[in-house]
C-alpha cells in the first residue's frame, strides 16, 4: 500500500492548497464528456510546485510545468470515465480498509486524523472522495495494463538463461562498499589521485587490512558510517556496473576499483548465503467468485459473499455453496478447489488474503480484478519446487519491468484515441494548435 500512501499524502496536499487557493474558475480543457476546470489545474499545480521545493531540485519553466500538469489532468479524467463506463466502483467496505491503513501508516487514530484534516481545512468526504478515485484510477490501470502483458515460457526460457538470470538465481551476498568520490568532469590529475587512492586501499584490503574501519575513514558512499555495508544483496538488485564487477568474485574477495559518475568504487563480499533447493510452502484452498454486473453492485457482491461465508460458519458445505453460487467457471464444479498452489500463482489481492488465512478458517470477502471472492484454506505444506518456483518469481519479473512500459503505452493510446480540446492557447504546444484526435 506504499503507492496508496502516497497517493493519499499528494490528496492532502492538494485539498488542502485547495482550500487556500479562491479562483475564479473557467473550462481550460475538455475531455470527452468531461472538463478540466482552471481551479483544478491550479491546485495541482501549486501542490506539484511544493512537492519540488521541498525536494530541493530545480523546477522546469513554468509554462512546461503547466502544459505536463494540465496532461495529468487530462489522463485522469480519461481514467475515471473508463471506471465510469465499465461499472468499476469501489464499495463503501474497501474504501474503509484503505483509509484504516493510510491512518495506520501515518500513526494516527481516526480521531486524530480527522482532526488533522480539520486543521488544514479539509472535511472527511472530500477526502474520501479523493481516495476512491486514486483506488478507481489503480483498478483501471492495473485491469488494462495486466492484460496486455504476456509472459510466455519462451520468455522465462530465455531470461534464465541470459547472463542476468544466471546471475538472478544467484544466492544472495552481504556486501561492503567504498566509493572515493571524484567528479565526472574533474581534470585528469584529480581521477589519477582518486584512483591512485582508490587502488591503494584495494592493496591494503587484500594485505588484510579491515574493510569496514577503511569504509568508515575513506568512503564518501551514504553507508560509509556502517562500514560501507550494503546489507544482503542479489546481483539483480544492484546496479549493473556493481552486478558486472563482482563476476567471477567470490567470499572474501574485493573487487578492482571501477568508476562512475560519482567516483571509483570498490565492493567486497562478505558472505554467501541460498542453496539449490527451494522449499516452497504450497497452500491448498478453495474459493467462491461472485462477478459484478449492471444488476449486482460491489455492496450487494460483498453481502452475498458474507451472508455465504456465515452459511459455512452455521455448518454449511463450503463445497455445496461453491457449487451453487461460484462464478468460476474453471472451479465451481469441484466445489471451488483450486488445489495446492505455489507462491505468485495468483493475483497479489488473493495471494494476501490466502496467507493472511490459518487452516480451515474462511476469510472476509475481497476484491480482485476478478470480481469478489471468499476463501477457505484446506491445508499448507512444505514442497521441493525449485525450478518451478524460479519460473513463478522470473515470471513476476518480467512482468513488473514490463508492467511501467505498457501502463505508459496505454496512456499514450487512451489519450490518442480521446477528444481533447485546451481551451487556453497558452497551454497548447504549438501557437494555433486544438490538441484533440479522433
Amino acid at each position: 500500500m506504499a503507492r496508496l500512501a502516497l497517493c493519499a499524502l499528494t490528496a492532502l496536499l492538494a485539498l488542502n492548497t485547495h482550500a487556500q487557493v479562491q479562483t475564479l474558475d473557467r473550462v481550460v480543457a475538455v475531455v470527452d464528456d468531461d472538463v478540466v476546470m482552471a481551479s483544478e489545474l491550479q491546485q495541482r499545480l501549486d501542490t506539484i510546485v511544493a512537492q519540488i521545493q521541498s525536494q530541493n531540485v530545480q523546477a522546469p519553466p513554468m509554462d512546461v510545468l503547466r502544459r505536463q500538469v494540465l496532461e495529468q489532468l487530462i489522463i485522469e479524467r480519461l481514467q475515471l470515465q473508463m471506471a465510469q463506463r465499465a461499472g468499476v466502483t469501489v464499495s463503501d467496505a474497501e474504501l474503509d480498509q484503505a483509509i484504516a491503513r493510510v491512518q495506520q501508516n501515518a500513526g494516527a487514530s481516526p480521531e486524530q486524523f480527522r482532526q488533522r484534516l480539520a486543521a488544514d481545512g479539509i472535511s472527511m468526504d472530500a477526502f474520501r472522495q479523493q481516495i476512491r478515485q486514486e483506488l478507481l484510477i489503480r483498478r483501471v490501470e492495473q485491469g488494462s495494463v495486466n492484460r496486455r502483458i504476456q509472459i510466455t515460457d519462451q520468455d522465462i526460457d530465455n531470461f534464465l538463461r541470459s547472463k542476468e538470470g544466471e546471475f538472478w538465481k544467484s544466492p544472495q551476498y552481504e556486501l561492503g562498499h567504498i566509493l572515493i568520490p571524484v567528479n565526472s568532469s574533474a581534470p585528469s590529475d584529480e581521477v589519477s589521485e582518486a584512483r591512485n587512492k582508490a587502488e591503494q586501499l584495494v592493496e591494503q584490503i587484500r594485505g588484510g587490512a579491515d574493510f569496514r574501519r577503511l569504509a568508515i575513514a575513506n568512503s564518501a558512499g551514504q553507508n560509509a558510517l556502517q562500514g560501507g555495508d550494503l546489507g544482503w544483496r542479489k546481483t539483480v538488485e544492484l546496479p549493473t556496473l556493481f552486478a558486472d564487477a563482482l563476476e567471477g568474485h567470490k567470499v572474501g574477495d574485493v573487487t578492482d576499483p571501477f568508476r562512475s559518475d560519482a567516483g571509483f568504487h570498490m565492493l567486497k563480499i562478505h558472505a554467501e548465503r541460498g542453496s539449490n533447493e527451494q522449499l516452497v510452502e504450497q497452500t491448498k484452498v478453495r474459493h467462491i467468485l461472485v462477478k459484478t454486473s449492471a444488476i449486482r453492485d460491489d455492496d450487494a457482491a460483498y453481502n452475498l459473499l458474507l451472508d455465504l461465508r456465515q452459511q459455512v460458519l452455521d455448518g454449511a458445505d463450503f463445497g455445496e455453496l461453491a457449487r451453487e453460487h461460484s462464478e468460476d467457471i474453471g472451479t465451481m464444479l469441484n466445489g471451488g478447489d483450486l488445489g495446492w498452489s505455489n507462491p505468485g500463482q495468483f493475483v497479489p489481492e488473493f495471494t494476501q488474503a490466502m496467507e493472511n488465512t490459518p487452516v480451515g478458517e474462511i476469510s472476509m470477502p475481497f476484491r480482485s480484478q476478478f470480481g469478489w471472492h471468499i476463501l477457505r484454506v484446506d491445508g499448507r505444506r512444505q514442497q521441493d519446487m525449485t525450478d518451478q518456483y524460479i519460473r513463478n518469481q522470473a515470471a513476476n519479473l518480467l512482468r513488473n519491468r514490463r508492467y511501467e512500459e505498457e501502463l505508459q503505452n496505454w496512456r499514450r493510446e487512451i489519450r490518442d484515441e480521446a477528444y481533447v480540446e485546451i481551451k487556453l492557447p497558452e497551454l497548447k504546444e504549438d501557437e494555433g494548435e486544438q490538441s484533440d484526435a479522433q
